[in-house]
């Protein structure tokens, strides 16, 4: 049977911890692999595809389990590896390049959740101008176009904007430290959500919902997840923005909002293996969507990982799906029904290349 590469962005020496991270990834995937029995080496990518074609050969691979997240440290090129990959007939799991393209590219994904008439904060971009809604002042988010992992988003990200001339300045002071692209996107007070998808039978299936808790926050303190609630360890917002899977009883009703706007933008960027959306939901209860990632981080410390342990569902097995959505497809697409289907979990590959040939 032929390797698994596992694909992963070339990391610098002085990276920062959300680029470190995808080393974790790798490393977790790897592991997983080997307990299931496959064959598999890990491979970094540096935009370098000759080097990349090189190595696919020399190590006989037949799928690549792809985590790249930057190239060269830059988010907007995160397409570029499945691209390839796909000009060259070679299988990779999650989402094709079209979808992380879409989805990272958050002023086109924005774009497209408004025309299908998906609920998202409204927004302006420099020499462009709103989202077509008259201006209006108030509170706004500055904003990467590129970057996830909340890369450039602190505490004065948060602006009052009187003018559209003043949101301008705040964008151009904010540019660099954002990768150059941003806009601005309405500010919401609320309450933050993360729902996670997982291949399944005849569809995502939704795992539980995490709301990001923002605990002692003093009156004042803006409530987002910033770079350092997600990755300075030592600050007060890594400390005081838990995620939680208990919910009240009285945001059922919520939840399944959530759940029916997650599912629409799995279908709308035609996602595949896994996917997370945020949310903010306003003091009235109405959600927005902020971003849609298709091929989340799945480290093990992850809220990804976190919401699908939540649901008995074990990181071997995440990563099984992710390899079935791509080598087999779903037992319905397949015409199997009733018990056959039902006992889907049990029959994915084992890595003993019997499911693999016709592929490989």
């Amino acid at each position: 049977m032929k390797n698994v590469v596992v694909l992963h962005s070339a990391v610098s020496k002085d990276a920062g911890k959300d680029e470190q991270d995808v080393l974790e990834q790798a490393k977790a995937v790897s592991e997983a692999l080997r307990r299931l029995g496959y064959e598999h080496s890990i491979q970094p990518f540096d935009g370098d595809v000759e080097r990349l074609e090189e190595c696919l050969q020399r190590v006989r691979a037949g799928l690549v389990f792809n985590l790249v997240e930057t190239v060269g440290g830059s988010g907007r090129f995160i397409h570029w590896a499945p691209a390839w990959l796909e000009r060259r007939g070679i299988p990779h799991t999650g989402s094709s390049a079209g979808a992380l393209f879409a989805t990272s590219n958050k002023l086109e994904a924005k774009n497209r959740m408004k025309a299908a008439g998906l609920p998202t904060p409204g927004w302006y971009v420099r020499g462009e101008g709103g989202d077509g809604k008259d201006w209006r002042p108030g509170r706004f988010i500055v904003k990467s176009v590129w970057e996830h992992a909340s890369v450039g988003l602190g505490t004065d990200s948060v602006i009052e904007a009187l003018s559209p001339i003043q949101l301008t300045e705040a964008m151009e002071l904010r540019g660099e430290s954002l990768g150059g692209d941003c806009f601005a996107e309405r500010y919401i007070e609320g309450r933050e959500f993360n729902l996670s998808m997982l291949t399944g039978y005849d569809g995502p299936v939704v795992l539980p919902p995490a709301e990001i808790r923002f605990d002692d926050y003093p009156e004042g303190k803006v409530r987002i997840v910033d770079y350092r609630a997600k990755w300075e360890e030592g600050s007060f917002e890594f400390h005081h923005t838990p995620r939680t899977f208990d919910l009240e009883p009285h945001d059922a009703a919520l939840v399944e909002k959530l759940k029916t706007l997650a599912v629409a933008c799995w279908r709308l960027f035609g996602l595949q293996g896994y996917a997370r959306v945020d949310f903010r939901v306003d003091l009235e209860g109405r959600p927005s969507i902020l971003e849609v990632n298709a091929n989340p981080c799945i480290a093990p410390d992850s809220g990804f990982v976190a919401a699908a342990s939540r649901a008995g569902i074990d990181f071997e097995e995440v990563v099984r799906r992710v390899l079935v959505d791509l080598v087999a497809g779903t037992p319905k697409d397949r015409g199997l029904e009733g018990e056959a289907a039902s006992s889907w979990a049990l029959s994915m590959p084992s890595g003993n290349g019997e499911t693999f040939p016709a592929m490989l």
